[in-house]
């Protein structure tokens, strides 16, 4: 899933171009990438990322490649193409995420070797793929992401015609040494999608959304969410006079232009930076955080109420519509236990508010996302409650907490998680199982508890478990057998106590463990 990185020092355009074909992968150096790139002509791309998504304490935390975020946008949109230009290493491993993740649309690649880089006939061949593609009956917009290596020698995608038969051509750079997070590369294709319909409805008629236009004013949510989130947000805004708009990222490219024209804008989820930019050119108001849990749906209701001029006396009745309900929730599924919450989706603020309304104890938070104003409320609210928050959080720190902290259940990536159940304790992959589930409103007050009781409830068995396979793939137990197991009757009898120990319902089973002639 990592492209290739110069070895070497670039001062040059044609010195990038040579580090990069001539490179051993994305770990061969960051500052070597950014270095060919800026002298391949890419200063002011990196200059904005770096801007839009700042780094520290960690400047690249352990996620994914962060192109899948922006081939994961692009594909989930009705009639676009994708195309990758990388490593074919790289764009092997993203394919592959990506149908793994879901994808069931063919993501396009255009290959090159160190000939066709240094000569400049990659751009040739990108740009004759473009056209090749570039067929209105099927597509609204072709999509080119440039990986590491064409990043870092230069490949000049901004040189492609905007438009072509009618279809819209996008080039974006994604690299690995300048976009920190595949949340992050979200926003990058999605605020260059933004930029590009803004012009287009500042320069003429555009497409109305499909289903027609809401008769009320709208509030476009951005960031991606569970399924039933945007209708159970709608719901809340109803009684303020409000719709919901659509949900950026897209999901096709008429929903741009109605993303464009609401009367505020929500950031659910808070680092979509260059998307923000573009609906504030718009002149819209941005609202952060979200309605979750108790208090944040009545500040997050207020702040809306404010956004969008509505009365002291319509907002009231929002609230007296709305919060009795999450209250009644909250206090129907109740969460008693130590929770720390790590991840890398950008929601990770919110679940640790929901929790904590739950009753849970939530001592630490930890986002591989950056911190930013639209993610205040949300830190204010953590830190007054004596949660420590912890931005662009590293593998490392979120591995000291669950140290320190001790909690009854971790929430996290996936070594966190496996790190936790290793040590003996009940975890929660933060992808799969936190964020598939609605958060917001009276449906996301009660939904965490089932599955976090459940998960709790597994501390006993947790710890049998690893009492019980105590050593097991560990020193002499670890690796591959290579001569013929001998009998140890000790280690049978002991394997045998374990067994009857933990499940005394199978002591049939440890008594032939550990009999004589087994």
């Amino acid at each position: 899933m990592y492209g290739t990185a110069p070895q070497a020092d670039a001062t040059s355009p044609d010195d990038a171009v040579d580090t990069a074909a001539s490179g051993e992968g994305c770990h061969g150096g960051a500052d070597r990438l950014a270095r060919a790139a800026a002298a391949a002509g890419k200063s002011e791309t990196l200059e904005r990322y770096a801007a839009d998504y700042p780094t520290g304490p960690h400047d690249q935390p352990q996620s994914m490649c962060p192109a899948f975020g922006s081939l994961r946008v692009g594909l989930r949109m009705r009639r676009t193409a994708t195309v990758l230009s990388g490593s074919a290493c790289c764009v092997y491993g993203l394919t592959f995420t990506s149908h793994f993740y879901g994808a069931r649309r063919t993501v396009g690649y255009v290959p090159f070797n160190s000939e066709t880089l240094v000569t400049g006939k990659l751009f040739e061949d990108i740009r004759e793929a473009v056209h090749q593609l570039a067929d209105l009956e099927r597509y609204d917009t072709v999509v080119i992401i440039n990986l590491c290596v064409p990043t870092a020698s230069g490949v000049p995608l901004q040189l492609l015609p905007k438009e072509i038969n009618g279809v819209r051509i996008i080039g974006i750079d994604v690299p690995g040494f300048g976009v920190p997070t595949h949340a992050e590369a979200k926003d990058v294709l999605a605020g260059a999608m933004l930029a590009y319909a803004r012009n287009e409805a500042e320069t003429g008629p555009v497409q109305a959304p499909r289903e027609g236009r809401s008769s009320r004013p709208t509030v476009t949510l951005v960031g991606e969410m569970f399924p039933a989130d945007p209708v159970g947000i709608g719901r809340m805004l109803e009684p303020l006079g409000l719709a919901a708009g659509p949900v950026v990222p897209t999901r096709e490219w008429r929903e741009l232009y109605a993303a464009l024209d609401c009367a505020a804008v929500a950031a659910i989820h808070p680092f979509y930076t260059a998307s923000f930019r573009e609906f504030e050119a718009a002149g819209r108001s941005i609202v952060g955080s979200a309605p979750v849990g108790l208090d944040g749906t009545a500040a997050w209701l207020e702040a809306m109420a404010d956004a969008c001029g509505v009365a002291r006396s319509t907002l009231d009745a929002a609230k007296a519509a709305t919060l009795p309900a999450i209250s009644g929730a909250l206090s129907a599924a109740r969460i008693n236990g130590r929770v720390t919450v790590s991840g890398y989706e950008g929601s990770e603020l919110l679940v640790a508010r929901l929790l904590i309304e739950s009753g849970a104890d939530v001592p630490y938070v930890g986002t591989a996302c950056p911190r930013t104003r639209w993610s205040d409320p949300d830190r204010e609210w953590l830190e007054a409650k004596g949660v420590r928050v912890q931005y662009r959080a590293s593998l490392e720190q979120d591995l000291a907490a669950l140290e320190e902290f001790g909690p009854d259940l971790a929430i996290g990536t996936t070594p966190v998680v496996q790190k936790a159940k290793e040590s003996g304790r009940p975890a929660l992959y933060f992808t799969n199982l936190i964020s598939a589930r609605p958060l917001f409103g009276p449906a996301g007050a009660g939904s965490l508890a089932q599955v976090i009781n459940a998960a709790l409830a597994n501390g006993e068995r947790m710890t049998a478990m690893r009492s019980f396979f105590e050593g097991v793939g560990t020193g002499y137990a670890a690796g591959v057998w290579e001569d013929v197991p001998q009998d140890r009757p000790a280690f049978r009898k002991k394997t045998a106590a374990k067994l009857k120990a933990a499940r005394p319902a199978d002591s049939t089973l440890a008594d032939a463990i550990g009999g004589e002639n087994v």
